[in-house]
């Protein structure tokens, strides 16, 4: 048996070799710039100097008088101490040295054949031999006040100085790259021991089998599973998806069928057509309505495959409907339960004051505002789950500063079925949320709610002064997921139109830049006799 090699000594030898290449040729890069910056900032720095004393009156005196004083001898002699210069050498425009390190050159003529140009008027860098030897040369012609040259400074650095740094510079690269090749080499090792680690410390062989493992899992999730190769041929199929296949009333072998012949309508092809996901789309399965998400597999940029999970839409349309009206009547009791807490933080601190008069105005008000929402909502709706989801939604409304009318000329004579309520209370929920939700926004918040009885219909209108909604988003907001307001949202329009249908009613709205109406009609006399349960 072939021995098989250990994902760590892999890695390990692998990552050496990468890090071996990598600092080689940074070395190589690195060393060859560096060089070159250091003689750059040699260079600069003799120019800089040169041109300091080039400037010098000292410098400018002394050659206008045409004598060798003291005085710029011992000013380039500080000079050339205080930069670490090899020399600075200033002579006249004949070339006839003004001062020197030795002084017994001092009046002779500058040496090293590089120094025309400067007489001419140039400044520039050279390397050449002089008195003292090779060197680093940096020319600056002397000028007179009025222009005219009277002479040229020379500074130079010691080449052995300079290939000094240079060799000190390669030896600082080479030891960070040794170091580095260490650190490179530990960290090859830690990075397989910690990849082995994270592994569960398996070897790739024993990956494989626990895959296998794990499709073996994929048979008992709940959702229907179906894969596809890239000739859309059906590889997986999960028991979930044969059980939904069974009461569909298609065969239980599907593998290695394609699968427009097995699901005609299933639009899994489409997916691996244009490469992208489709999320909670809607398809009819041999008269069974299912939501099916669709991935394209793609490895390499290349789409090798797709998979589709779905579930009967029926369980999906419960679940949603449950927590649209959980979540409304939570968001109800939260508003009255901050509401209340809110007059009673008011309340405490009246007693604590003793502010005893203006506490008895404060209840009476609270009475009253409280007497008069009952009052009105009861007198318009009798059926008494809706009146007090009505009466939540109004201290909803309160809590953020939007005035909430119900029209008192309306009524809902009877009460009505659980049913009926729950789709009710999903329809006008969700606008009057949408509403408030808008006019967060607005400076002028009034939410208007009219409910009438004419010709056996249910009329509810739903009005506000929001900043309305574009023509775009009009086409789109009863799409399920669509929504301005981020993620995770986008649902309860569409439910609402659900309820809506189901109620055999219809709905028109009307936007614009001053406000959004919606107008709902629904069928009152089969509400009246209450409708199928189709959950």
């Amino acid at each position: 048996m072939r021995q098989k090699f250990k994902l760590s000594h892999i890695i390990t030898v692998f990552g050496c070799v990468v890090i071996l290449f990598s600092l080689l040729v940074t070395d190589i890069l690195i060393t060859s710039t560096t060089g070159e910056r250091i003689r750059a900032n040699q260079e600069e720095k003799a120019l800089i100097v040169s041109r300091t004393v080039a400037e010098s009156d000292i410098v400018k005196g002394s050659l206008l008088a045409n004598e060798n004083s003291e005085a710029i001898q011992a000013y380039t002699n500080e000079v050339q101490s205080i930069t670490e210069m090899m020399f600075v050498v200033v002579m006249d425009i004949n070339g006839i040295r003004y001062t020197h390190p030795n002084s017994d050159r001092i009046g002779k003529p500058f040496s090293g054949g590089d120094q025309q140009d400067v007489l001419q008027g140039e400044e520039y860098v050279s390397t050449s031999e002089g008195t003292l030897g090779d060197s680093l040369r940096a020319f600056t012609p002397i000028y007179d006040n009025t222009g005219n040259q009277i002479g040229a400074v020379a500074v130079g650095i010691s080449l052995e100085m300079v290939e000094h740094a240079l060799l000190q510079s390669r030896r600082n690269i080479i030891m960070g790259s040794l170091l580095g090749i260490i650190i490179g080499v530990i960290g090859a090792l830690l990075l397989a021991k910690y990849i082995k680690r994270i592994l569960f410390g398996l070897e790739p062989y024993e990956i494989s089998k626990l895959l296998e493992e794990r499709s073996t899992m994929l048979q008992s999730v709940h959702e229907g599973i179906v894969a596809v190769d890239e000739y859309q041929n059906i590889t997986l199929v999960n028991k979930s998806a044969l059980r939904l296949f069974k009461k569909a009333g298609l065969h239980d072998q599907p593998i290695g069928m394609n699968i427009s012949d097995y699901m005609p309508n299933t639009k899994l092809d489409r997916a691996m057509e244009i490469g992208e996901s489709e999320r909670d789309e809607e398809e009819i399965l041999n008269g069974i309505a299912i939501l099916t998400n669709r991935e394209p597999l793609i490895v390499n940029n290349k789409v090798v495959g797709a998979i589709a999970t779905f579930r009967d839409k029926t369980e999906v349309n419960q679940l949603a409907k449950e927590l649209v009206g959980v979540r409304t009547y939570v968001e109800a009791l939260r508003a009255q339960s901050h509401e209340f807490m809110n007059r009673l933080h008011v309340i405490l601190g009246l007693v604590q004051m003793e502010a005893y008069d203006e506490l008895v105005a404060f209840i009476r008000k609270i009475i009253d505002l409280k007497n008069q929402d009952a009052e009105l909502v009861t007198k318009s709706v009798k059926d008494p789950v809706l009146a007090g989801f009505l009466m939540g939604k109004m201290s909803y409304a309160r809590e953020r500063n939007v005035t909430f009318t119900i029209s008192t000329d309306t009524s809902i004579s009877q009460e009505l079925s659980v049913e009926i309520s729950k789709e009710l209370i999903t329809i006008i929920g969700n606008l009057v949320d949408n509403s408030i939700e808008a006019l967060s926004t607005s400076i002028q918040k009034e939410l208007t709610l009219r409910l009438k009885e004419k010709n056996g219909k249910l009329q509810v209108t739903i009005s506000d002064t929001g900043p309305g909604i574009t023509d775009t988003n009009l086409k789109k907001i009863f799409k399920k997921g669509f929504s301005t307001k981020g993620s995770n949202r986008g649902f309860g329009l569409y439910l609402m139109k659900q309820s809506i249908e189901k109620l055999n009613g219809y709905f028109n709205i009307s936007s614009s830049e001053k406000g959004t109406v919606f107008e709902v009609e629904l069928d009152y006399d089969l509400m009246r006799d209450g409708v199928q349960d189709e959950y």
